[in-house]
């Protein structure tokens, strides 16, 4: 079957997918306290999101990383894991990754460790457990510390997603960076967007841009840019006195879209070609309408002829705003 192709000759290889919308922790920068979650009908059957991802993996997506939300909480979701693990038997599907809370990884760390999954991604963002429950609202900081010993006992790699908030985690830098390194986790800070629907002056307040964190942790450590790059908007760089690597996501940076391979699809099957531009494919609709993936591989590849050569964020955009700040609050790398 011929690749996924993009208009600028970039082979598309890494899907994202939200399998729920649903969350056990109610963080403050990424949703309200009292969410109105969407009717079960909208969402994407776990079948249907296993023909989906099927349908890209044939159609060359080489890398799935599954998101939420928080995928865990979503009921019989093993189940996808180990549909989408046949892929990984099969060599079509070279990783199978996850972005988590961490809350339910004391339960799920060795059975997805069994079907495949070699890497996760936890979202945390401070080690002190009153500031935990006051960033997350629901979260509990020994429940996810217990999912990441877990998760290292299964042999996964974990990375930490740690969203900088000034005034709030600011003084956890060092001991955060720390805390990795002694226990062999790869650290990524992301920037907390100071824009967005749920725009407010806390939230203004706490924006950190991370040009000030790394020239604060270069008063004391040695950071060289490393020239990898994972066709998404993270930046590394290896801290020498302790070998671990370290990363850097700006959400409002062009100097990713060069080489961006990914694409991602909600859990109501929406299709979105570019983080930053509002356009999207309806993916549920042609699903639905037969039982025959052609309707489907057309309908991706019409999509894929429309993704742009780059975003062009507008800052009065205030709807693509808030939805970028919660995707990659949830999502580095």
């Amino acid at each position: 079957m011929t690749p996924l192709v993009d208009p600028f000759a970039r082979a598309i290889s890494y899907l994202r997918v939200s399998v729920t919308d649903r969350c056990d922790f109610r963080c403050t920068y990424c949703m309200s306290e009292h969410m109105t979650f969407l009717p079960k009908a909208d969402l994407l059957s776990l079948e249907e999101l296993d023909r989906l991802c099927t349908a890209f993996i044939r159609m060359g997506v080489q890398k799935l990383r599954i998101t939420g939300g928080e995928p865990l909480v979503r009921k019989g979701i093993l189940t996808f894991f180990e549909a989408m693990s046949r892929h990984l038997a099969t060599g079509a599907l070279q990783e199978l990754t996850l972005t988590t809370n961490g809350s339910q990884l004391a339960k799920f760390a060795q059975p997805l460790a069994d079907l495949g999954v070699r890497r996760v991604n936890v979202s945390l963002d401070t080690l002190n457990p009153a500031k935990f429950a006051q960033i997350t609202r629901w979260g509990r900081l020994p429940q996810v510390l217990d999912g990441i010993e877990a998760a290292k006992s299964a042999g996964l790699r974990v990375k930490i997603n740690a969203v900088a908030l000034k005034g709030v985690n600011e003084d956890e830098l060092f001991p955060l960076l720390d805390w990795c390194a002694t226990e062999g986790h790869d650290l990524t800070f992301i920037e907390v967007m100071p824009m967005g629907e749920d725009m407010t002056a806390t939230r203004l307040d706490q924006y950190w841009p991370l040009k000030d964190l790394r020239a604060r942790l270069a008063e004391r450590l040695t950071l060289t840019d490393l020239a990898e790059r994972t066709g998404g908007p993270a930046r590394y760089v290896r801290v020498n006195e302790t070998g671990q690597k370290l990363g850097f996501i700006t959400p409002l940076t062009h100097n990713f879209c060069e080489s961006c391979n990914r694409v991602r699809l909600t859990c109501t099957g929406e299709l979105y070609m570019c983080l930053g531009q509002e356009d999207m494919a309806d993916l549920r609709a042609p699903l639905r309408a037969s039982p025959d993936d052609t309707i489907v591989e057309q309908a991706i590849r019409a999509a894929i002829a429309r993704k742009p050569k780059g975003h062009d964020f507008d800052y009065s955009r205030q709807k693509v705003a808030g939805q970028i700040t919660r995707h990659m609050s949830h999502t580095g790398g």
